[in-house]
């Protein structure tokens, strides 16, 4: 695959069984397993999926540079 794709890629792949578990789970607790679920979490799903997709982009970067500076600190604190 070429590499230039890789990060679309995954994060594809991590955002699609997030969002369809978090979907399920949602429509489960909130309105149960009753007649007509199955169209509530396809209607939820297909909502969620391209807002998490767009918002793993903002995040990940964040939270990569977060986890930078958390292991700098854990590294410098167990040196001394």
């Amino acid at each position: 695959m070429n590499r230039k794709y890789f990060r679309y890629v995954s994060t594809f792949f991590v955002v699609v069984p997030m969002t369809f578990i978090m979907a399920l789970v949602g429509i489960g607790r909130n309105y149960g397993f009753v007649d007509g679920w199955v169209s509530k979490f396809f209607g939820v799903w297909t909502t969620m999926l391209p807002i998490a997709y767009v918002a793993a982009f903002l995040i990940i970067p964040q939270a990569l540079r977060l986890t930078e500076m958390v292991m700098k600190k854990e590294s410098a604190s167990n040196r001394g």
